[in-house]
């Protein structure tokens, strides 16, 4: 049999030996925070949030320098289409696998059924609405930080036994708004007293809020509830000094934060009492983590409650990540939210605590007061601890939320 030149190289060839096969990386976990980085809750949220997603990136890789994570951002304009819109283009072309920040009630409740037909997570660590764990909750989304049932029990409770008895809201009329509304005047009655009036403002195109508190000062409330947040805080608290409420009505802002007092300053929010779920000078963890992301930041910018969350929240999704798999952990929103839930949590930011089957992560919060100007002892020192409420006594009752996921 003869044989060819041909045959004989293939022969001698099969007899070499074939190269290694490399490993291929495994695709990067990927991280959408989904903000405000140009409107009223900018501050409250925008760029800050992102600068703790990286906190928390940076510090776990550091760990697991295996695992790649990639972050994206985009601003959804406080415009639920353009929120939604960016979401599922999000998931469909540019492979993210968790949605964190979010920040507009109506927003979070727009993206919750697109993460659930994409199998991918809803990490809210800004919106207000109880709903997300309520009538809205899902197996794909877990609710971080904070929720007006939250915030409304710390204050509505507190204040009114104090002896801030008669209330008047004025409120951002839309879901988040609305929300803070009905549950703190739910405390406020529990706790004997009473809603004297509400007057509710378009948003987001309000800056004058003098009619509004007008109608707040002729109540003869002993509170002045504020449902709002972001820039609209400022501009309402700047204006009640103006017309004097200040000197005969308590302000209370429900959803308010370290960072409107320290861009209004101390002669601005002096007295003002705020419910939070973080504050960065309790502890030293916090005082530790403070540290660290403030080297991301401007000079006079101080982490809130929102921003340690979306801290927070992303270091324990990518614990999950690790602990599963960065394959099963791309494959399934719904199997890494179920781990997160089996896994207790614990962090710089708000210490250790769980998450329900409701997807509600749970922690202590508190009801701070605003210093005096000249009672502050150093950069960042605004505020005085007035109440605690403890983890198991802070949120909503699971029983009470109506929740379609939680087992009977």
């Amino acid at each position: 049999m003869r044989l060819t030149r041909r045959a004989a190289f293939g022969a001698a060839a099969s007899l070499l030996p074939m190269p290694a096969l490399r490993a291929q990386p495994a695709e990067p976990i990927r991280v959408g925070v989904l903000t405000d980085l140009s409107g009223p809750y900018r501050d409250v949220t925008g760029p800050t949030s992102i600068a703790c997603v990286r906190q928390a990136v940076e510090e776990f890789t550091a760990q697991n320098p295996d695992i790649r994570v990639e972050i994206i951002s985009a601003d959804h304009q406080n415009k639920p289409d353009v929120g939604i819109n960016t979401v599922r283009q999000w998931f469909d072309q540019r492979g993210v696998d968790v949605v964190t920040d979010v920040g507009n009630s109506a927003i979070a409740l727009g993206i919750n059924p697109v993460c659930v037909e994409k199998d991918r997570i809803h990490l809210n660590a800004s919106a207000g609405t109880s709903d997300l764990t309520g009538k809205a909750c899902t197996p794909n989304s877990i609710h971080w930080s904070y929720d007006t049932w939250c915030l409304s029990n710390t204050s509505g409770t507190a204040l009114t036994k104090m002896g801030g008895d008669a209330w008047y809201f004025i409120t951002a009329d839309y879901a988040f708004g609305h929300a803070i509304e009905r549950d703190t005047q739910r405390f406020i009655e529990a706790a004997g007293g009473r809603l004297l009036g509400a007057s509710r403002y378009p948003f987001p195109q309000t800056t004058d809020f003098s009619a509004f508190l007008l109608q707040a000062q002729a109540s003869r409330a002993k509170v002045l509830g504020l449902a709002m947040a972001g820039d609209d805080v400022l501009n309402c608290v700047k204006q009640a000094q103006e017309f004097g409420l200040t000197r005969s009505m308590r302000l209370a802002a429900i959803i308010g934060s370290i960072t409107a007092v320290i861009s209004a300053g101390l002669p601005t929010m002096q007295g003002m009492y705020i419910a939070e779920t973080f504050w960065w000078d309790l502890n030293e963890r916090t005082r530790g983590f403070t540290q660290r992301v403030r080297q991301k930041l401007p000079a006079n910018v101080w982490p809130n409650y929102v921003h340690a969350a979306n801290y927070s929240g992303v270091l324990h999704y990518l614990k999950a990540v690790k602990a599963m798999g960065v394959p099963a952990a791309k494959a399934s929103g719904r199997a890494v939210v179920a781990q997160m839930k089996r896994m207790p949590t614990d962090d710089d930011a708000f210490g250790p605590g769980l998450i329900r089957e409701d997807g509600r992560k749970i922690h202590p919060s508190f009801l701070l007061q605003v210093k005096k100007p000249g009672e502050e002892r150093y950069p960042g020192d605004v505020y005085t601890l007035a109440a605690t409420v403890p983890a198991e006594e802070a949120f909503r009752p699971m029983s009470e939320g109506g929740c379609p996921v939680v087992r009977g």
